[in-house]
């Protein structure tokens, strides 16, 4: 493992993290160490070769990964920052564990569900005004635009990002968003399963009925409206002839 000696310098001793690994966490430990918060700028790659005893392309390395990761915001020409909460990170994630079969859309919209449950139960409690507009708008949008299929599928994905943001948790608001890259493809298939248009008209009111159920604020509605939405679409999917296991099958 790499160790750090009294004066800063780093050390191999048997097996364990690579240089590189430990010039991360150095950076990861300096940032936690003096309480540093979004757009902070963080010593650059000499500051910590130095400070640790690795080279400059260890630490080039190092800021690349952090980059990769969110952790640092690298933007050429400028100094590094400490990055936000990105959930781009995780909508990759997600994407590649779809790509490579070691988790399938059904087992992401499983997530989906439970987290959007509790998503909607929170918002209904305690959205803003701005936001309960906001929803309903989007929920409205897609009744207008009914016939427009990539429209209606956009403010779809919208009004459940929306949903998650009046949570009040920005948590749920970066995982839902992560979602986004799979949702793009998912939502218009699950669409392109109502074949017919009292289906399409159905799940259109059941966006509507959770639209409502938030701006009054009805907790209890918005609950069942949503549960509602996720059993008919599964339902949907399940008469059109689709399974759960394969890509591309996702709640709308």
């Amino acid at each position: 493992m790499i160790h750090l000696n009294g004066s800063g310098a780093a050390r191999a001793g048997g097996k364990g993290n690579s240089l590189v690994d430990c010039a991360v966490a150095a950076v990861k430990d300096h940032i936690a160490k003096h309480a540093m918060r979004v757009g902070d700028t963080v010593p650059g790659e000499a500051f910590f070769a130095g400070q640790i005893g690795v080279s400059r392309s260890v630490m080039r390395e190092a800021f690349g990964v952090l980059g990769a990761l969110g952790v640092l915001d690298v933007a050429n020409g400028r100094r590094p920052r400490v990055g936000a909460l990105d959930s781009g990170v995780l909508a990759e994630a997600f994407g590649h564990g779809v790509a490579t079969a070691q988790i399938t859309v059904a087992d992401v919209w499983d997530v989906r569900r439970a987290i959007e449950v509790t998503t909607v139960k929170l918002a209904a409690a305690q959205r803003s005004n701005a936001q309960a507009s906001a929803i309903l708008s989007l929920a409205e949008a897609m009744a207008t635009d009914a016939d427009d299929a990539e429209r209606r599928a956009a403010h779809d994905v919208a009004l459940h990002l929306a949903i998650a943001e009046a949570s009040g948790n920005p948590l749920f608001g970066k995982i839902v968003a992560s979602f986004g890259p799979l949702m793009e493809v998912a939502v218009p298939t699950a669409w392109r399963t109502r074949t017919k248009r009292p289906q399409r008209d159905a799940m259109i009111e059941c966006h509507l009925a959770i639209a409502r159920a938030i701006a009054t604020q009805d907790v209890k509605a918005a609950v069942s409206a949503m549960e509602a939405h996720f059993r008919a679409s599964i339902r949907d999917m399940l008469l059109s002839g689709f399974s759960r296991g394969g890509n591309g099958e996702d709640a709308g």
